[in-house]
């Protein structure tokens, strides 16, 4: 780390000021809402990111010769792998085997938040540069088994492998608009291959066909009542394929008080009861939206795609959304008109044999990858005239 910064080493986000926090946010390019103050500060306080369910949060903060904070970040100590999307199981069974505890585990990513963008914040790159420096020497003197940084920018991802950390790749789904853009949702469903474009129209006139009524509320039209219905169906659809959720009512509750302004909740009624919601989330600065949280309290037949793709799509049209990310995993998503997009993490192993052993198991992975990625290359939803294409070039972690 370079010596012209002094490191401290909080504990949560409370030992950060909020406003000096969202101002490195602020001056950290591409930076997310997910970045926020708020939002991380509202894992803690919900109790859903804490030290008793796995995730003890520390601060690293650089600070120059003036004592202003220059760059900072959320790196947890993690007794478990639960809520990464980035999945090291069998990692940590290779250190069993070899009678290393894999746990604590050092994580530089948001909680249950499988999003791509800096997680690096700092006034300019020099200073979040020296930031990695400080969490590798963190890492080292804390003795933890690892250190992953998830879903990272390039930038980041070549300080990364500059470093000697290890890449992996995953596949997410994601929709772009076109250019020149779709003007509307009939449009879009216009671009698609013809089996994918007639699926789509029958799916959504099966759900006009049950009955079905959708809302949208957006920001603080979503009220108590309306967070109480949108929690019993996720927790509901988490118990039917026996599991817990992550968040919880409190959570939910503040991200409405704290940021209203990136909240769509999309609500579903059959015979006047409310039945189903899915919440998007929404970043006007960067015309991005996201598909994060699901659930419904009764089963309707392709519900499910209508409230989760098809609905905030055309929302996304009609509000100038350029992308609509659909969260990780689920090759069905492409029949929806999303297409594959290339993730990547770094990752530093302690035990230098382990090191070696994963790097070639991710030297195979990511040849597997490649294949993969080519394979869906080939089902494209799109026709080829119609293929969405990002501004200035053909950039591959957006089409791929």
């Amino acid at each position: 780390m370079d010596r012209d910064f002094r490191i401290e080493i909080g504990q949560g986000l409370e030992s950060v000021d909020a406003a000096s926090w969202d101002a490195l946010a602020a001056a950290t390019p591409g930076s997310t809402m997910f970045q926020r103050h708020a939002w991380l500060a509202a894992l803690e306080r919900s109790a859903c990111a804490v030290p008793r369910t796995g995730w003890q949060a520390l601060v690293p903060c650089l600070y120059d010769d003036a004592g202003a904070l220059a760059a900072a970040c959320v790196v947890y100590a993690k007794g478990h792998s639960m809520g990464e999307y980035v999945f090291d199981w069998s990692w940590a069974d290779a250190h069993e085997r070899c009678g290393l505890p894999y746990y604590p585990k050092l994580l530089l990513a948001t909680p249950f938040t499988p999003v791509r963008g800096p997680r690096l914040l700092g006034r300019d790159p020099g200073a979040r540069a020296a930031l990695l420096g400080a969490l590798l020497d963190l890492a080292r003197k804390a003795q933890v088994s690892s250190l992953h940084l998830l879903f990272l920018t390039d930038e980041e991802q070549a300080w990364c492998e500059a470093a000697g950390l290890m890449s992996r790749s995953t596949v997410q789904y994601h929709w772009r608009q076109a250019v020149p853009p779709w003007p509307d949702f009939e449009a879009f469903i216009g671009a698609l291959n013809h089996d994918k474009r007639k699926k789509l129209r029958q799916e959504r006139r099966k759900v006009r066909e049950s009955g079905v009524e959708i809302r949208r509320l957006r920001g603080r039209e979503i009220d108590a009542p309306a967070w109480e219905l949108f929690v019993r169906c996720y927790e509901q659809t988490y118990a039917e394929h026996g599991s817990m959720p992550y968040l919880n009512l409190d959570f939910f509750r503040r991200l409405g008080e704290a940021m209203p302004e990136h909240l769509l909740l999309i609500v579903a009624s059959l015979q006047g009861e409310d039945v189903a919601c899915s919440l998007i989330l929404l970043d006007p600065a960067l015309r991005r939206a996201y598909g994060r949280y699901w659930g419904a309290l009764r089963h309707v037949p392709l519900l499910h795609f209508e409230l989760c793709y098809y609905e905030p799509l055309q929302f996304c049209l009609e509000q100038g959304f350029e992308v609509f990310e659909g969260g990780a995993q689920g090759s069905h998503k492409m029949a929806r008109g999303l297409l594959p997009v290339e993730c990547r993490s770094a990752h530093w192993v302690a035990e230098p044999r382990l090191r070696a052993a994963i790097a070639a198991h991710l030297d195979r992975e990511g040849e597997m990858m490649g294949e993969q990625l080519e394979e869906l290359r080939r089902h494209l939803p799109l026709r080829r005239e119609s293929a969405p294409q990002a501004p200035g070039q053909a950039r591959r972690e957006e089409i791929m």
